[in-house]
Parts: structure tokens; C-alpha cells; sequence
């Protein structure tokens, strides 16, 4: 099989595509062949080494792959084989091949394609853990999304929509054509006002989706009107370049509102704060198959709609990251082997 390895800390160009024997499913496992490779946030600080989850390098990162069956395990119907699907993956993604249980790979509906089923997984379950789970957007309610062209903010965006609630986000002016037209109410270009000051003089919100960390986050709690939820599900800040900073971390966590967040001034705020990290629910498969099953099912309503922005091979890994760090995807961006691009 052929996997993009991260050998060493440094900026995209460290990457390398590699060749390694194709994995064997055992026992109530299923092998995948993997037709595209979602790429998270969470890859590029774990290649710039501010990942704490991250695996030892050298690694090979991936949280989520769309593929078809290939192999089954002892135990698993031989049927499985050829079922396209999709899964999420405890890192190990960015590969041509990988192995999950049974139960992680679901079986993508028709219609539904490898690259838009890989977009689906991880945007869609930190989506759905804070905009259901967690954060119970209802009918009404004011919901601010930062990185609102991110594949996470347009799955939280359909799942706000949804639930009947009014979207306002946060992104440079040349998204904002196509945010609009895909249904934000409101948007802020953050890149030349502060997202603060331009709406703290309107409605309070009743949910704030923030990615971002440090100073933002005390930005948001402050946009929160009573009963309000923060929920903090990255830290964006501390990837500001395509390589590590020790001073923007440092001043990252120096303006992170630790004080802010004790649990008396919370009482006395009457407003909630939450983390999300899908990185930590390895073990909890019932839960996260559960959760996936519901977002299949809005697909299938016309609810979730995944959007690839590009689909890079393995060989342009470096590119893919440096993309996104470049903040210029509007949706997810993917991983596709180079056979697969090449036929």
C-alpha cells in the first residue's frame, strides 16, 4: 500500500509518500480500499508538532476515509466485500489501504460518493456532538460559527438550518459569495474588523462555535447572551504558519481566558463552556457509529451536504496542507491515492 508519512516536525514539505505492506484484517475487522482521505486541522498541527493527540513520528495522520470493502476478518459476513463505505479512522487515513472494525465502516448509500462520504465524517460528527449533542440548537436560536467556510462550519450550518436557527459567521470577504448563497444570514470578514466589535452591539447569541482558541474564545463568551454555550472544539491559533511557533503559542496561551472559565464566573455569567475533540471518542464506536448513522440519514434528506473543495494525491500532500493553511478551502479538503487520480 502507499501512505503519506510525516517523518519529522516541519512545514508541509516534510511529508513523504511511502510504500508498506498492505494491512490484514483479523478478527471482526474489514480492510479498506481507500478511494479518498479526508484532511483535518488536527493533521497540520500534528505535523507541526502542537498536537498533543497526535502518534509518534514518524506518523501517518487521518482521521476519516470513503472507500469500498476489500478483505474481511475472520468472523465478518464475506458479503462485506465490495460494500462501498466510509469510516473513521483512529489516524492511519492518508493511506491506500487501512483496517477498522466491521461496525466502523458504514455502508454509503447510493448517491453518496467516496469523497463526499469521507467529507462527511469527522466535519459531520464534531458538527452533530456540537450543534445536537451538546449545544441543542433550536428554533430561533443565534448561532455564531467561526471558520464558517471549513468543512466543519458547513456541516454545522446545514445542522443550524435545520433545526430552524439563524447562522451568522466568521470569514475572509472572498467566501462570503458562497456562504451566503448556502445559507448564512450573516457574515463577518474577520480578516479586516474584529468579529468582536462588529457584532457585540447586536443580538446576544444562544451558541458560539469557536475552532480558533487563545483571545477568541474570551471574544465569544463575551458575544453570549443568558443560557448561552461556547463550545471550543480546536486551536486553531497556535497553526497560524505552516511550521511551528513557540512564541504564538506562548502568546496563545497567555491570551487564553483561563480565569474567565472558572466555574464561579460561569455560574455567575449563567453561560455554559464545552470542549469537543473527536480525537479523544476512540473507544465509544456505539456512540460515534450512532451519530454517524443520523447524519446518512439527513444526507439522505437533503439536510447534510458534504462540499469537496479539492481532492489532492498522495503525491501533492504538501500542497493539500499548505492549502488549507493559506485558509483558501471553502469545504473539505482530500487525499485521493495516486492510482486511483491517475485512472
Amino acid at each position: 500500500m502507499e501512505q503519506v508519512v510525516i517523518p519529522r516536525i516541519g512545514p508541509p514539505s516534510v511529508m513523504e509518500v511511502r510504500s508498506a505492506p498492505d494491512p490484514e484484517p483479523g478478527p471482526g475487522q474489514v480492510r479498506i480500499q481507500v478511494e479518498a482521505a479526508g484532511i483535518n486541522f488536527a493533521d497540520l498541527m500534528a505535523r507541526i508538532g502542537v498536537y498533543p493527540d497526535a502518534p509518534p513520528l514518524p506518523a501517518v495522520v487521518g482521521y476519516e476515509v470513503g472507500g469500498t470493502i476489500d478483505a474481511v476478518g475472520e468472523g465478518v459476513d464475506p458479503a462485506r466485500v465490495g460494500q462501498p463505505v466510509l469510516a473513521a479512522t483512529a489516524f492511519g487515513g492518508y493511506s491506500s489501504h487501512v483496517v477498522v472494525k466491521s461496525k466502523q465502516a458504514l455502508l454509503r448509500p447510493e448517491g453518496l460518493g467516496a469523497q463526499e462520504g469521507a467529507s462527511l465524517v469527522v466535519t459531520g460528527l464534531t458538527a452533530w456532538m456540537m450543534c445536537e449533542a451538546m449545544g441543542r440548537v433550536r428554533e430561533g436560536d443565534r448561532v455564531l460559527i467561526h471558520s464558517a467556510g471549513g468543512g466543519v462550519g458547513l456541516a454545522a450550518l446545514d445542522l443550524v438550518k435545520w433545526r430552524g436557527g439563524v447562522a451568522v459567521g466568521t470569514a475572509s470577504a472572498g467566501k462570503h459569495a458562497f456562504l451566503k448563497a448556502r445559507g448564512y444570514d450573516e457574515l463577518v470578514d474577520y480578516t479586516q474588523v474584529d468579529f468582536h466589535e462588529a457584532l457585540k452591539d447586536g443580538p446576544p447569541f444562544d451558541l458560539v462555535l469557536d475552532p480558533v482558541g487563545g483571545e477568541s474564545w474570551r471574544k465569544s463568551f463575551e458575544l453570549l447572551g443568558s443560557a448561552g454555550r461556547l463550545v471550543c472544539f480546536g486551536f486553531s491559533a497556535n497553526a497560524a504558519g505552516n511550521k511551528r511557533s513557540l512564541l504564538a503559542t506562548l502568546k496563545n496561551l497567555g491570551q487564553t481566558p483561563w480565569l474567565l472559565f472558572n466555574p464561579v464566573r460561569v455560574i455567575n455569567a449563567n453561560k455554559g463552556v464545552m470542549g469537543v475533540n473527536m480525537g479523544r471518542l476512540w473507544g465509544e464506536e456505539d456512540k460515534m457509529v450512532a451519530w454517524l448513522e443520523a447524519l446518512l440519514e439527513l444526507w439522505a434528506q437533503g439536510v447534510l451536504r458534504p462540499h469537496v473543495d479539492t481532492a489532492f494525491p498522495f503525491s501533492r500532500a504538501a500542497e493539500a496542507h499548505q492549502y488549507i493553511h493559506d485558509r483558501k478551502n471553502v469545504g473539505k479538503v482530500l487525499l485521493v491515492p495516486d492510482a486511483l487520480q491517475a485512472g
